[in-house]
């Protein structure tokens, strides 16, 4: 996992540690680099959701489903047949 880092090399990290931080604040440190590794994998899994949802989403409008036809707009004078004849000339 470490690759060429042994034991010896583990143990000088954590003296080093010891005496810099303290033994009072390791407890602290652990538990803000949990949190910070549980905030990454949890932000990981929510850009995976948003991006399969991205995609789905994209599929969707790439097909768009059959819609009706619309309607042709009503003609704004009537028909020659229904208009009203003119009336006859008074003599």
């Amino acid at each position: 996992m470490f690759g060429s880092i042994g034991i010896t090399e583990l143990v000088l990290i954590l003296v080093i540690v010891m005496i810099i931080f303290g033994a009072g604040k390791l407890p602290q440190l652990g538990e803000g680099l949990g949190k910070a590794i549980k905030g990454f994998k949890k932000s990981v899994h929510e850009a995976d959701a948003i991006e399969a949802e991205a995609q789905a989403q994209a599929q969707l409008v790439a097909t768009p489903q059959a819609q009706p036809a619309p309607a042709p707009p009503q003609a704004a004078a009537a028909p020659a047949e229904q208009q009203a004849a003119p009336p006859p000339p008074k003599a």
